[in-house]
């Protein structure tokens, strides 16, 4: 089998940390994301992981994290089976192969040329109504090249705090302003997350920077008419804890009791 050279870097790097992560989930005996095409991505990389900083817990943590996005989705798609669905930020996320979509909806994987180059040689093309986008997501042209003629859920995993707050406004009022309707799942750092952004391995390896912290996500609401917060889950809160390691138990149970520290990161959906 040949195996990928991975030559990328800075922010574009990290997205390597989520795929290992979703990967070690896997490979447990007690996964939560059963990502079976991560592992097979991981195995086709030619990469030192362990530079990501990686462990059990944070393993565990990610796949918590995707899991809720996946289901929320999946939620809506069974509402909406004929929905739009812009994955926004893509990086090599399976979540379209997890999730297997109805053939009526209409998926599209957005993130940089080289990144969606890169998806493309490691996962298997999905079928039904599937396409790719190589563009930065806070561009304003590759939007207009989706239908707006159905309601739309766009997710957005692992992206907000790499942007400034201008351009995550911009995107929410860019998506919100083009579709009937439809749903934003998205997760956030709180401003403290930001301020601890370099005890994150990931990000503090590949040299990149967290800009913009959400705290009340309420604020977001005023963005566009209509837009409503369905859920804002705390990280400390999230379905699912009891399946982390002891360790990762322990200090989510620490953190929960902490002002400011539970509320270093949240899963958000919006309607709108």
């Amino acid at each position: 089998m040949d195996r990928e050279k991975i030559t990328l870097s800075g922010t574009q790097e990290t997205m390597l940390a989520t795929l290992y992560g979703r990967a070690l989930d896997s490979r447990s005996p007690r996964s939560i994301l059963h990502d079976r095409e991560a592992v097979r991505a991981v195995r086709r990389i030619d990469y030192d992981f362990r530079k990501t900083g990686m462990t059990g817990t944070t393993a565990a943590g990610v796949a918590l994290r995707a899991r809720q996005l996946d289901e929320w989705t999946a939620e809506f798609l069974a509402a909406h089976p004929g929905a739009t669905v812009l994955h926004l930020a893509c990086g090599l996320d399976t979540r379209v192969h997890r999730l297997g979509p109805p053939p009526s909806a209409r998926w599209f994987d957005v993130d940089y040329p080289e990144v969606v180059e890169l998806r493309e040689r490691l996962l298997p093309r999905p079928e039904g109504d599937y396409r790719t986008i190589g563009a930065s997501v806070t561009d304003d042209g590759w939007l207009d090249g989706i239908p707006a003629d159905r309601p739309a859920v766009a997710i957005f995993e692992g992206l907000t705090m790499y942007l400034r707050k201008e351009d995550g406004r911009r995107l929410i009022q860019r998506i919100t302003g083009r579709f009937p309707g439809g749903q934003l799942l998205f997760d956030v750092y709180g401003t403290m997350g930001i301020r601890m952004q370099k005890l994150v391995p990931a990000v503090r390896r590949s040299g990149s920077t967290l800009h913009w912290g959400v705290d009340d996500p309420h604020e977001i609401e005023g963005w566009h008419d209509g837009l409503e917060c369905l859920d804002a889950l705390r990280s400390v809160d999230m379905p699912g804890l009891d399946l982390l390691p002891l360790a990762g138990r322990i200090q989510m149970r620490v953190l929960r009791h902490i002002p400011g520290l539970r509320d270093v990161g949240r899963i958000l959906r919006y309607r709108f």
